[in-house]
């Protein structure tokens, strides 16, 4: 029988697949999307991910063994590796990056992981190699790689694989945490007492014994033992709660042999019981809407639903999952934002009930591996896997088999652009390709959609349906614009409020209706000055000046997180006259407080949704009534649904019209027009005010009238006059080092050598607003691509350039990050 040789990525920045031997052993159990465990380099040990299989030796190679198989079925499909090959050439990425950031990291292991006991009682039949693990672990040998160096040849990843399956160890990676199945002790009878008569013998010996006889009579009244309805075992806390008996009599019970603890493996996702309610009939509008979306299906594999805010889209994108559902297929709905999935997930599982899933970042690495393999358990058993997954960007990398349809809730927000580390996709437009890799429909949802996507359904790549009337026929919000400039010249403003959204928001509070208000800045303050002298703190390690939080009373920097407690004199020149400049959400909040002493006022920013359930939370007690005023960033804007919102502040616009960037007046639009879309949902037409020192603004004047087709003509011409996208392609190289002497030379080297490529717009380099971030200088370089020339050709001449410049001797320590089609 020929050798067979398995072709496996590992889960480093490595272009390449690696060959490796498969033992005679393991040939029956290996296959592509299993994990193996290989050595590379001198000692180190991986999770690799077998990616094919082949019998023909490479030549002149000294290949290294397969040690062993760790899974017993794929983790992933042929068809998703089919998206990670896609990923790594379009975004000019190892295929060793797409691995790190597909799989969640508990999949991940590698030989620091650490070994621990979990404190089986029950008798279990071992194997000689499995006992010597054990003897090892209860010697507190946990470290894996110890008890590989002490075993020697005596160690098999069989044997510990087997003790991962019968529970009796679990692992846990040392730096950071693996995935670790959540285990609760269970009781029951001990297999000795076979009958009613063996247990009446057992409970006449505890005479002695009263508090344990009672314990034995609860637990057998609670399990029915004996009878027909017997339960074979039942959880500790259970059986132990509202009553007075404690832990230590269940042991002494164990250690009689009457009965049996375990540690019995349940999951930590939230399976609640939900009565399931009908699906929302839609109204004339929708139907209209869902009806054209049907037809537009028929023709192209993806559609764009341009639908203002509160038209409704959320009831066609159910409708539409319904009828996957009933076909048997999956659907996948991304949105930008975790904030998002707390009101749509409510909505889904009141539907579909616990077909669907939700995965997104703040998740712990066990509760993403078991979301994993319940859609990986789809394929099998349809009954126990999720059918429906809503999820932040991520999820596109869940292994779907059967997927059927693709819905991307608020299409054009940059959340779904992935910054860094590598890959830096953007999920919406991985999702087209997902789409079309699984011939599942893809919907694009917005009510400000990207000038990209819209330009593609123009064009007649996507197809195109409008929806512009709101819910129950309700009105768009009326906008309003306040001149800050002249409220300040006149003394007519109340903190950071303009007169007129000041009466606005005492009007709300008077009939008991909600306020939202928007400022894109967290912190109390941007930064701290000294009256004497001017100095302005700044980070150390960044070229940014530090935000002043008043709730810790530190200086922080929201770059690389450094920090320190607000001093009370200047560091440069000993005044004490430190002053805060500017406003954040935290300083809002606080001048509230004083403003409107009787409102309840809640903040909603990356301070204050650290934590797992934050944002449900805040989201809730909007809905209930608990909160008069919210103050948000950007969080606020991304599609939340308030029933008594009315009034919705803009606090200061000029700093979003004002930003450099090709895309700041699109970005202006969406966001205000997001945030807007707040108001007035249900109930009445609500009342938008923009504050800006720019009234007579063009991009303001657009905005009022929520000329949504006017603003994208305008920009249309300006990016196409400029060679920007939709109508040229962009992709930013960042050259990044230490040293700002090596930046620039390396920076420059590489400019001129794409200056060869005459086909090429090269501009640059230059140094980006913030140049220095974790004591890294940065250089940028843009390239501006047309849309005629080919795309896979450009890449390979910018990814020889980059490798050509970053091989010369003296910038082999500089970092070269490729973004293609950076947000």
């Amino acid at each position: 029988m020929p050798q067979l040789f398995a072709q496996v990525i590992l889960p480093l920045s490595l272009h390449d697949s690696f060959t490796y031997k498969v033992p005679a052993s393991l040939e029956k159990e290996v296959a592509p999307g299993k994990r193996v465990i290989v050595q590379f380099g001198k000692k180190k040990l991986y999770a690799a991910l077998v990616i094919s299989l082949s019998d023909k030796n490479p030549e002149n190679m000294e290949l290294k063994e397969v040690h062993e198989i760790l899974d017993e079925h794929p983790i992933i499909f042929p068809v998703n590796f089919k998206l990670w090959q896609w990923l790594a050439q379009y975004y000019c990425c190892t295929l060793g990056d797409v691995f790190r950031a597909a799989l969640p990291t508990g999949l991940k292991l590698e030989s620091k992981s650490k070994l621990f006991l979990t404190g089986v009682d029950e008798p279990i039949d071992l194997s000689p190699k499995e006992e010597l693990i054990i003897r090892h672990l209860q010697e507190d040998v946990s470290q894996l790689s110890d008890i590989e160096h002490k075993l020697g040849t005596e160690f098999s990843y069989k044997a510990l694989r087997s003790l991962l399956d019968k529970k009796v160890v679990y692992a846990e990676e040392k730096i950071s945490s693996k995935y670790k199945p959540k285990t609760e002790a269970f009781i029951k009878l001990h297999s000795s007492i076979s009958s009613e008569k063996i247990l009446n013998e057992k409970t006449d010996l505890l005479k002695r014994a009263k508090k344990q006889q009672q314990l034995l009579f609860h637990f057998c009244t609670v399990t029915n033992a004996f009878s027909d309805d017997q339960i074979q075992e039942i959880p500790k806390k259970e059986l132990l709660l509202g009553t007075s008996f404690s832990g230590n009599l269940v042991k002494e019970l164990v250690k009689k042999k009457i009965l049996v603890e375990r540690q019995k493996q349940v999951s930590r996702l939230e399976e609640e019981t939900i009565d399931q309610v009908s699906i929302n009939l839609l109204n004339k509008h929708q139907a209209k809407a869902y009806d054209e979306v049907k037809t537009t299906f028929e023709k192209q594999q993806v559609t764009l639903i341009h639908g203002i805010t509160a038209s409704g889209k959320t009831e066609i994108y159910i409708h539409l999952i319904d009828e996957i559902i009933k076909s048997g297929k999956q659907a996948l709905y991304l949105v930008p934002e975790i904030a998002l999935t707390t009101q749509i997930i409510k909505r889904l599982k009141n539907v579909f009930g616990n077909k669907v899933g939700i995965y997104h970042s703040k998740l712990n690495s066990q509760e993403r591996v078991e979301i994993w393999e319940k859609v990986l358990q789809f394929n099998d058993d349809p009954k126990k896997g999720y059918q429906v997954v809503l999820g932040a960007r991520s999820a596109v990398f869940l292994p779907f088999s059967k997927l059927g349809i693709i819905i991307v809730d608020e299409e054009h927000e940059n959340s779904f652009k992935q910054f860094d580390p590598a890959p830096r996709y953007n999920a919406r437009d991985m999702a087209v390709i997902l789409g079309y890799q699984n011939n599942a429909k893809v919907l694009l949802g917005s009510a400000t959609p990207s000038f990209e996507s819209y330009y593609n359904a123009l064009k007649g790549k996507y197809g195109l349906v409008n929806l512009t009337t709101r819910h129950s026929e309700m009105e768009l919000p009326e906008i309003l614009v306040a001149d800050i400039k002249r409220a300040y010249k006149r003394k007519q403003m109340r903190s950071f409020l303009t007169p007129e959204l000041y009466e606005m928001m005492v009007a709300a509070l008077e009939k008991n209706e909600q306020i939202i208000l928007f400022q894109n800045r967290r912190g109390y303050s941007p930064y701290v000055e000294c009256f004497s002298c001017g100095d302005i703190p700044k980070c150390r390690n960044c070229d940014v000046s530090l935000t002043y939080h008043k709730y810790k009373r530190r200086l922080s920097c929201h770059y690389c997180g450094f920090s320190y407690q607000l001093p009370e004199k200047c560091d440069n020149c000993g005044s004490p006259e430190l002053k805060t400049r500017g406003y954040g959400t935290e300083k809002i909040e606080d001048e509230l407080k004083s403003l409107f002493r009787n409102a309840r006022i809640a903040r909603m920013d990356l301070d204050t949704t650290q934590s797992k359930n934050a944002f449900a939370k805040i989201v809730k007690n909007l809905e209930d009534r608990k909160t008069n005023i919210l103050i948000g960033t950007q969080m606020v804007t991304k599609g939340l649904d308030f029933e008594h919102v009315s009034v919705v502040g803009i606090l200061n616009a000029d700093n979003l019209i004002n930003f450099p960037d090709f895309r700041a007046h699109e970005r202006a639009y969406q966001l205000i027009s997001q945030v807007a879309g707040r108001a007035g949902r249900k109930h009445k037409q609500g009342k938008v005010i923009i504050q800006t020192s720019q009234p007579d603004h063009p991009l303001i004047e657009l905005i009022r009238e929520q000329n949504y087709q006017a603003t994208l003509k305008e920009q249309f011409e300006e990016r196409q006059l400029f060679k920007y996208p939709p109508y040229y392609r962009l992709v930013k190289i960042v050259v990044k080092h230490k040293n700002i002497q090596t930046v620039d030379r390396a920076a420059d080297q590489l400019a001129n050598q794409l200056k060869k490529y005459k086909q090429l717009v090269v501009m640059g380099p230059e140094y980006p607003l913030i140049s220095r971030i974790q004591l890294w200088h940065h250089k940028e370089i843009w390239i501006k691509i047309n849309r005629k020339l080919n795309l896979d050709l450009v890449k390979k001449e910018i990814s020889s350039a980059v490798k050509t410049v970053k091989h010369l001797p003296s910038n082999s320590s500089c970092v070269f990050n490729i973004d293609v089609d950076p947000a």
